[in-house]
C-alpha cells in the first residue's frame, strides 16, 4: 500500500476477522463469518454486525458495533451469544472512529455483506499484515491493535 493511500474498508474488516478467527470459531475446523455494515444518512458508516456459522443455515451473531444509540441498542461494541475478541473490538473501535481515514464503498446508500469462509495458515499470516500495516499507513495518533 502506497503511503498516501488509505486503507480499505471492506479489506480491513475482512482481515481484522481473519485474525480473529479462532475467537470467532470456538475451535471449529471450519465455519464462515458474515460481515454486514450500514450507513447512516450523512453516508458515514453506522454499524458493523459480525455473525458466525460453525454449522450450515445456523448463524449466531458474535458482534456488533453502531456509531450511533438507539431504543434498540447502544453506541460502541457489543459482543452477543458468549463471544469476545479483545483485537476484534480493538480494530472495531479504531476504524468506526476514524473511519474518515479508511477508503469506504462507493456505493453508500445500500448495506454492504461480505463473506469469509475457513482460512488457511497464509491468508491468516496476511491478514495480520495488512492489519498491521493499515494502521501503520494511518496518522500515528492511532494506536495498533493487538491481534488475537
Amino acid at each position: 500500500m502506497k503511503p498516501e493511500q488509505k486503507p480499505n474498508l471492506e479489506r480491513i474488516l475482512e482481515s481484522a476477522i481473519v485474525a480473529s478467527w479462532p475467537d470467532l470459531m470456538r475451535n471449529a475446523q471450519t465455519g464462515l463469518i458474515h460481515i454486514e455494515y450500514g450507513f447512516a444518512p450523512t453516508h458515514t458508516l453506522d454499524y458493523v454486525k459480525v455473525w458466525s456459522s460453525l454449522a450450515p443455515g445456523h448463524w449466531l451473531l458474535a458482534c456488533e458495533y453502531w456509531m450511533s444509540e438507539s431504543t434498540f441498542h447502544g453506541a460502541g461494541i457489543r459482543f452477543d451469544n458468549g463471544y469476545e475478541s479483545e483485537g476484534l473490538a480493538q480494530i472495531l473501535d479504531s476504524v468506526m472512529q476514524r473511519q474518515s481515514e479508511f477508503d469506504l464503498p462507493p456505493n453508500r446508500g445500500r448495506q454492504g455483506l461480505l463473506q469469509i469462509s475457513t482460512p488457511n495458515q497464509e491468508e491468516t499470516a496476511t491478514a495480520g499484515e495488512r492489519v498491521k500495516e493499515a494502521f501503520d499507513c494511518l496518522a500515528s495518533s492511532l494506536a495498533e491493535p493487538a491481534l488475537a
